[in-house]
């Protein structure tokens, strides 16, 4: 399982790579994993929306199941990877780079605290696989 050590993890596996004021989310390396061969994705707010931390933004499916993808900080929607809905499949291959899903303006930068970092995000997905 790869981490990158400057990103930012949540318990519903979504990573967050800050820059700035803005913050790029995709889904994890351990949750592509889980959810196999990843055949749709679909993101739902547009440029310019509003997100809350703990909604749901997305829909990601697999051969193996169907899975929500969950805001992990609140923010405005700057951009979203049209790309990866016509190759989903690249979520498999490059979870943390082209194939991020979404990137917002941070409204409440300290939610960041909430979440992990690299290696305790490493060790919790270690204690899922038991």
């Amino acid at each position: 399982m790869n981490n990158p050590v400057d990103y930012k993890y949540s318990k519903t596996d979504e990573w967050v790579k800050v820059e700035g004021n803005t913050a790029t989310i995709g889904i994890t390396d351990y949750a592509q994993e889980q959810l196999s061969d990843i055949v749709f994705v679909e993101i739902n707010p547009a440029v310019g929306a509003t997100v809350q931390k703990g909604k749901l933004f997305g829909t990601i499916e697999s051969v193996k199941a169907a899975s929500d993808i969950n805001m992990p900080v609140s923010g405005k929607v700057v951009a979203v990877n049209e790309a990866i809905a016509d190759s989903p499949e690249k979520v498999n291959t490059e979870p943390f780079t082209t194939a991020w899903m979404i990137k917002i303006e941070l409204t409440n930068p300290s939610e960041l605290n909430d979440l992990m970092d690299a290696d305790a995000y490493t060790k919790y997905c270690e204690t899922r696989e038991h």
